[in-house]
C-alpha cells in the first residue's frame, strides 16, 4: 500500500513538472511588429461631400505604402461594376486629404482605394459610397434686376439648361437657345413681397438653386420718402398699414412711438433706409420690420425698442434688419404687459453695450415666445446678460415663456461671467441649437429656475465657462458641443465668414457666414 503511494505521489510531482515546463515553453513573446506579405487595405476611409460636387476622401495613411491608387464609379453604389470613370495612381500621403472636383451633380458615386508599395504586393480595396449634391451655377441677382413683379437670373454663358421652376406658383420655363447663350432669363407675373425658390434644370438634375424675395408691391403700401414725416404718418395709421420706406435716414428725434399693428419695410433691401431713434411700442400694437436700420446714435441712452404700456401686445417681428449704436439694450419690457411673440430673423446687431440693461429684458412682463435665429451679435451685451426673463408668473397665469435661439452667430456677448440665459419665469422651455459662440466668459445660468436647454449641434470657441468644468458657479454647461477655432475672417470689421472645414459641413452659426 506504501509503495503504491509512494509511485502515486511520484507521477502527480512528473505530471506538475511537465504542465509547468509546458505551460512556460507555450508563451508567446510580446508583438512588436506584425510582417505580412501584403500591404493591409486602407482604413477609416471617408467621403465628404464639399462644393456641391467635389468629393474630399480621407484615409488613414499607411507608413508602408509608397502611394495609393483611387477608382471612381458613377452611378453605383458599391458594386464597383464596368469601367471606373477615373483612375488617380500616385496619390501619396502629402495628398491626403484628397478631393476630386468636377462631379456630376445629384450623383450617387462609389470610390474605392488601395495601397501600393514596392518589394511588396499591393492591398485589397477599401470603398465608401457618397452622392453628390445638385449643383449651385446660378450667379447673384442684380438689385437693379429685380422688382415686385419680375426677375432676371444669371449663370454661366452657354451652360447647358432645359427649364426653370420657380415656387410658389409652379412656375415652370422652358428656357431656350437664346437664354442658355446669354446665360440669362427674365421671370415676370410674380407677387410682390413674395419668398420664390428657382431651381435650374438640365433634365432632372439640378444645375442651381437660388431663393429671393420680390421688393414690396407699393399699390398696396404708404410709401414714404426722408423728407417726410414719418412719425406723423404713423400716428395717423390705421392698424393694418403697411409703410414702404425709400432709402434714406429717417430722423424721428430720440423717440418713435409706434401705437398701431403696422409693418415698416424697405421699398429696396439692398439699400435699406435708416431710421434713427428708438422704438417705443404701446396700445398693444403689432410691430414688423423688414429690411430696416435701426440706429441709436440719436435715441439717448434707451434700447432699440421698448414696450411702454401695460396691455397685451401683439407680434413683434424683426427680419432682415441691422441694428446697432444703443447703449443699453435690444428690447426692454418693464410694464406688466404679454407679448405674443418676438422674433428676431436674418438680422446683424452690433455696438448694443448694455449699459445699465440686458440685451433681451424682460423686467415685469410675459413675452409668451421669443425666437432668435439665423442672426449675429457682437460687439454687444459686454457685461450683462443676453436673455432675461424675469418670473412673473403669479400675474400671468398659464403663460409659459419659449425661448429658441438657433442658428446664430455671438461673439463677445455676456463676456464678464454673465449669463446667455437669465430665464427665472415659472415653466420656461429653452431650446439652443447650432449656435456658434465665441471669445466669451459668459455662463448659461446660476438659477435653478432656467430650463435646462435642449442643446444640439452648437459649437463654443474660447468660452470655458460652457463647458463642464469651465464655471464654479453655472448650474448649466452642454458638453455635446465642439469647441472648434471657425477661422473668422475678420472679427474686429464684424466679418464672422467661417473658414473651419467641420463647422461649414456641419451648417453651425449664422447661415451667411457658411457660404
Amino acid at each position: 500500500m506504501n509503495k503504491i503511494l509512494r509511485n502515486f505521489t511520484y507521477i502527480l510531482g512528473t505530471v506538475a513538472v511537465l504542465l509547468t515546463s509546458s505551460c512556460s515553453d507555450n508563451i508567446d513573446p510580446e508583438v512588436t511588429s506584425l510582417n505580412a506579405d501584403r500591404l493591409f487595405s486602407p482604413i477609416n476611409l471617408e467621403a465628404r461631400i464639399v462644393n456641391k460636387t467635389s468629393v474630399r476622401l480621407s484615409w488613414t495613411n499607411n507608413a508602408k505604402a509608397d502611394s495609393y491608387t483611387i477608382e471612381l464609379y458613377a452611378e453605383d453604389s458599391l458594386q464597383f461594376s464596368g469601367t471606373p470613370v477615373q483612375t488617380i495612381p500616385g496619390v501619396t500621403a502629402e495628398n491626403l486629404p484628397y478631393v476630386i472636383a468636377g462631379l456630376e451633380g445629384e450623383t450617387q458615386y462609389s470610390a474605392r482605394v488601395k495601397a501600393v508599395g514596392e518589394s511588396i504586393t499591393e492591398s485589397k480595396w477599401s470603398g465608401v459610397a457618397f452622392k453628390t449634391d445638385a449643383e449651385q451655377i446660378f450667379q447673384n441677382i442684380i438689385p437693379e434686376e429685380l422688382t415686385a413683379t419680375a426677375v432676371t437670373l444669371h449663370w454661366p454663358a452657354g451652360e447647358m439648361a432645359t427649364n426653370i421652376t420657380l415656387s410658389p406658383g409652379a412656375i415652370n420655363h422652358t428656357v431656350t437657345a437664346e437664354e442658355i447663350a446669354a446665360g440669362a432669363v427674365t421671370i415676370t407675373g410674380l407677387t410682390g413681397e413674395t419668398s420664390y425658390t428657382a431651381k435650374l434644370m438640365n433634365g432632372t438634375k439640378t444645375r442651381g438653386t437660388i431663393t429671393f424675395a420680390t421688393l414690396i408691391d407699393l399699390g398696396g403700401a404708404i410709401a414714404v420718402h426722408p423728407e417726410d414725416d414719418l412719425q406723423a404718418l404713423v400716428s395717423e395709421a390705421n392698424n393694418g398699414d403697411v409703410f414702404a420706406l425709400y432709402p434714406g435716414t429717417y430722423n424721428v428725434a430720440a423717440k418713435f412711438t409706434v401705437g398701431k399693428s403696422i409693418a415698416i419695410k424697405a421699398v429696396r433691401p439692398n439699400d435699406k433706409p435708416i431710421i434713427d431713434g428708438y422704438i417705443s411700442i404701446e396700445d398693444g400694437a403689432a410691430l414688423e420690420l423688414k429690411e430696416i436700420v435701426l440706429d441709436g446714435t440719436l435715441s439717448e441712452g434707451s434700447q432699440a425698442l421698448v414696450f411702454n404700456t401695460a396691455t397685451g401686445f401683439g407680434d413683434l417681428k424683426i427680419d432682415g434688419c441691422e441694428i446697432k449704436n444703443y447703449s443699453k439694450g435690444l428690447i426692454y419690457i418693464n410694464v406688466a404687459a404679454t407679448i405674443e411673440s418676438i422674433t428676431i430673423n436674418n438680422s446683424i446687431i452690433h455696438d448694443v453695450v448694455c449699459s445699465g440693461g440686458d440685451f433681451i429684458d424682460n423686467r415685469a412682463g410675459a413675452p409668451k415666445v421669443i425666437t432668435l435665429t439665423n442672426s449675429t451679435v457682437y460687439n454687444s451685451v459686454s457685461a450683462r446678460d443676453f436673455i432675461r426673463v424675469d418670473d412673473k408668473s403669479s400675474s400671468f397665469a398659464g403663460v409659459t415663456p419659449t425661448i429658441t435661439v438657433d442658428h446664430c452667430t455671438l461673439n463677445g456677448v455676456a463676456n464678464t461671467s454673465n449669463r446667455l440665459l437669465y430665464v427665472r419665469f415659472k415653466g420656461n422651455k429653452i431650446t439652443f441649437t447650432n449656435n456658434i459662440v465665441t471669445n466669451t466668459g459668459a455662463i448659461f445660468s446660476n438659477q435653478s429656475s432656467t430650463a435646462a436647454p435642449t442643446f444640439s449641434g452648437n459649437n463654443y470657441f474660447n468660452a470655458p465657462g460652457l463647458f463642464t468644468g469651465g464655471s464654479a458657479t453655472s448650474l448649466i454647461f452642454d458638453d455635446s458641443a465642439t469647441s472648434l477655432d471657425p477661422g473668422f475672417t475678420d472679427v474686429a470689421s464684424g466679418n464672422f465668414k467661417v473658414s473651419q472645414e467641420d463647422i461649414i459641413y456641419k451648417g453651425i452659426g449664422d447661415p451667411r457666414w457658411l457660404k
